[in-house]
């Protein structure tokens, strides 16, 4: 994109009054910003309302110099010649702007890209591997299990390996935890035209947020893309995330929420797949989890629920190919069966040999979060000992300690 032609979207974007949806009649009417900028008062009367048409036409002069320095502002980062990564901005039309958002009713009008963009100008970047059929976006709570976050990680980083790309939102919890998961399988050198993960942010690309996830973010560039539809030095305001989660939706050719509260920003992206013919899946939790309670409400209302990464894989036929590729993955453990197994210290001693306490352990521990003197019970076990037992498994990242006293098994997806 030209200097100029940037400082006519800008100009545009930034005018007072002026929504997507006049902007998109103003386009529809004349052709490019240009175009537009250069109507007379008269005619831009025929689109928009007269105060539109004179803030277009005139504008005060506080609106003109912030469109001026954002220019300034955009065409440096642009060019910035000590960025470790690719930047772009791409408009509605030009050959970059993904396929997929034109499915919506309002698709952003410019986005901001940075991270692996080659072919973008050719048109390139998201009839590749970035195409909508091959990515799938990964959601869930902000404040998720120790249970939750291992299974967005383990289903990205399984989901990557068969070749899919994975789209989040940068967020705590569950998204970084899809992030993470899905560039632990990513190889730039071996093969330098996959991106492993696509994050579309709430905030303008010259910031990040939460802060804590900067040095994710890095990584995501670095092997991936990062997208926004909002201007530089745009703050994080809550608004604007559940907007964002729309474009989460429909890059993606499917959903899977992990772990999700009934009021979880996750289910309307959820939501938002279903309206645009998306694919929405479910991992289902413990009945005692209220983080579980969003998921279990999407497979009553008809979500598929899935219990492994091959689960997701068959439930799409256009992937159906990968599917095949996958087909040796592991399967989430059945937690069922030693559920079942933990109600009394005799049966466990029954089902388990003795000699080895760190698997009995981890069977009294079951599937949902207990806490220790339930533990104490079903074991039989001396609290220092239990204790003890507890430690060396937390060590070796199976168990996990949640608030309120409580413990849970971490289960491999």
């Amino acid at each position: 994109m030209e200097r100029d032609e940037l400082g006519a979207w800008l100009r545009l974007l930034l005018t007072p009054g002026l929504g997507p949806v006049s902007v998109r009649r103003l386009l529809a009417a004349f052709g490019s910003p240009q175009a537009v900028l250069s109507q007379s008062a008269a005619a831009l009367r025929q689109v928009v309302n007269a105060r539109q048409a004179q803030a277009l036409n005139g504008g005060d002069e506080a609106a003109l110099d912030g469109w001026r320095e954002l220019l300034v502002k955009s065409w440096d980062w642009l060019h910035a010649p000590d960025a470790l990564e690719q930047r772009a901005i791409v408009a509605l039309g030009e050959p970059g702007y993904p396929a997929a958002l034109l499915h919506m009713e309002d698709p952003p009008l410019m986005l901001h890209l940075m991270g692996r963009l080659e072919g973008l100008h050719e048109g390139r970047l998201w009839t590749g591997p970035l195409a909508e059929r091959r990515c799938l976006a990964v959601v869930g709570s902000r404040n998720p299990t120790p249970q939750g976050a291992l299974n967005a990680q383990q289903f990205a980083r399984s989901l990557g390996e068969a070749g899919l790309v994975i789209v989040s939102g940068l967020a705590l919890g569950v998204d970084g935890a899809a992030h993470e998961g899905a560039l632990s399988e990513s190889d730039v050198h071996a093969n330098p035209a996959r991106a492993a993960t696509v994050a579309v942010v709430g905030t303008g690309l010259d910031q990040v947020y939460p802060k804590r996830h900067a040095a994710l973010a890095r990584r995501i560039a670095a092997q991936g893309v990062i997208v926004s539809e909002y201007p530089l030095g745009t703050p994080p305001l809550s608004e604007n995330f559940p907007r964002r989660n729309r474009l989460i939706a429909a890059l993606s050719c499917a959903t899977l929420v992990v772990e999700a509260a009934p009021q979880s920003g996750s289910l309307i992206t959820a939501r938002l797949a279903l309206e645009l013919g998306k694919e929405v899946l479910a991992i289902p939790g413990s009945i005692h989890n209220p983080q579980s309670r969003g998921c279990h409400a999407l497979i009553r209302q008809g979500a598929k629920l899935v219990e492994s990464a091959q689960d997701v894989l068959e439930e799409l036929p256009a992937w159906a190919g990968v599917a095949a590729a996958a087909a040796s993955m592991p399967n989430r453990d059945d937690a069922s069966e030693t559920t079942e197994a933990t109600e009394t210290p005799e049966a466990m001693d029954e089902a388990l040999d003795p000699s080895e306490p760190h698997e009995r352990l981890l069977a009294a521990l079951g599937a949902d979060p207990v806490s220790l003197d339930a533990l104490q019970a079903r074991t039989g076990w001396p609290t220092a000992q239990l204790q003890a037992k507890l430690m060396a498994l937390e060590l070796n990242g199976e168990v996990a300690r949640l608030p309120g006293g409580l413990l849970q098994r971490l289960l491999r997806a």
